[in-house]
């Protein structure tokens, strides 16, 4: 598994996690899915990635994007 699929598979679960805890217990929750979402706005035009960052310092092996 290298970095690139970790971090869409990451996003994917805090989006998700955003959005059902939003419904069952705060609207506040959807903070979280937006601040995913700004975050991987920047990444495309930037090219960094706090997460890949991260990632790999603990070793993943590099993707094609990050």
């Amino acid at each position: 598994m290298n970095i690139d699929t970790l971090v869409f598979r990451i996003a994917g679960i805090m989006v998700t996690a955003g959005v059902v805890l939003a419904y069952t217990h705060h609207i506040a929750w959807l903070a979280l899915p937006l601040f995913v979402g700004v975050n991987m706005l920047q990444a495309s035009f930037t090219g960094f990635c706090p997460l890949a960052r991260m990632l790999k310092r603990f070793g993943v092996q590099d993707g094609k994007a990050f």
